[in-house]
């Protein structure tokens, strides 16, 4: 015969209710409750009816992940956060992969949808320029949570970091380290991570008065290793002067710094580079390369945080949607640490 919440919370002299909020994880259930329930239905191996639940509360217990990319050390974070807290929460967690196509993302979110997610959580590709597939997952009242790469025209819960306040500190580095005349090598025009990057570069500069040269600044239409050493080569054909380098990604610094020593600059004495996200080969590369660290790890188990309280019952007529800003650091290594003699 197969337990039931009622069985539960006569065994523990516990209210059903009490029994289902701890097993939910709800915040007004006391910690010292949740592991009194936990730990007895782990004991008696319970397992809870997904089929009965599910036509009790309308709830799936799945969640949908859309990444831009999967071979990418901060996305790989970001997902192990979330799958992390996900599976302490008892939801199972469905990925998908963007690939930074907008067509993509749009079939995909569909695809969530009919599977009756219980939430989405999305990082916008790098080619998504139209939102109503956004619009339409809150229309059927499903929480949407934006992470990392956002829309700010689109109201919804985001966990980012403050992308201009990273470039601004990037920049400052540079310029302490005695460079001025810095480059930029930025993302697409559309994402507003790109644009907060861009404009936090620009404000270090003004900051400081070191000349901003617009063209200077480089798009690189991808993140990879590739773009950074066209730009590289572009960029010293239009200014050989160039002692500094803020690039979007590590994998375009690297792809610069490739470059320059290439073209027979030394980093960082002729040029510092400093990069974006901290991959695990930035410390391996040579020189090692300087990189602004976004704690995806963290990023994700907050993604869970943020979903969570929306399963909460509200009193609230209307959604009031919450930023969680997750704080950053500078990296510092050799291809930017110019030694002062």
């Amino acid at each position: 015969m197969k337990l039931t919440l009622k069985d539960i919370a006569q065994a523990l002299g516990i209210s059903v209710a009490t029994v289902s909020k701890a097993l939910k994880n709800y915040s007004d259930v006391s910690p010292a409750t949740k592991k009194i329930v936990l730990d007895y239905v782990e004991k008696v191996k319970f397992k809870p009816n997904a089929q009965a639940s599910f036509l009790r509360t309308q709830k799936t217990k799945l969640v949908g992940v859309i990444l831009p990319k999967l071979n990418h050390d901060f996305f790989n974070e970001v997902l192990e956060g979330i799958v992390s807290e996900a599976e302490k929460n008892t939801y199972q967690v469905l990925v998908l992969c963007s690939q930074e196509s907008y067509e993509k993302e749009v079939l995909q979110v569909n695809e969530l949808l009919q599977r009756n997610v219980d939430g989405i959580f999305l990082s916008i590709s790098m080619k998504t320029y139209k939102y109503d597939h956004l619009k339409q997952v809150q229309k059927q009242g499903i929480p949407i949570i934006l992470f990392d790469r956002i829309a700010k025209s689109v109201p919804s819960f985001r966990v980012i970091i403050d992308d201009q306040k990273a470039a601004f500190l990037a920049t400052e580095h540079l310029i302490k380290q005695g460079c001025k005349n810095i480059a930029h090598f930025r993302g697409n025009l559309i994402p507003q991570m790109s644009i907060d990057r861009f404009i936090g570069f620009k404000k270090a500069l003004e900051h400081y008065k070191i000349p901003f040269h617009k063209e200077w600044c480089l798009v690189c239409e991808e993140d990879r290793f590739e773009k950074g050493f066209e730009n590289a080569k572009k960029l010293l054909k239009i200014a050989p002067e160039v002692d500094g380098l803020f690039s979007m990604t590590d994998s375009t610094a690297i792809g610069a710094i490739h470059y320059f020593k290439k073209y027979g600059l030394k980093v960082p004495k002729d040029i510092a580079v400093i990069g974006f996200s901290n991959w695990k080969i930035s410390a391996l590369t040579e020189p090692s390369l300087s990189s602004v660290e976004q704690n995806g790890l963290l990023m994700g188990k907050k993604v869970i945080e943020v979903f969570t309280k929306t399963q909460e019952p509200r009193n609230e007529e209307k959604e009031e949607f919450t930023t969680t800003t997750i704080p950053v650091q500078l990296c510092i290594r050799e291809s930017s640490f110019k030694i002062k003699t």
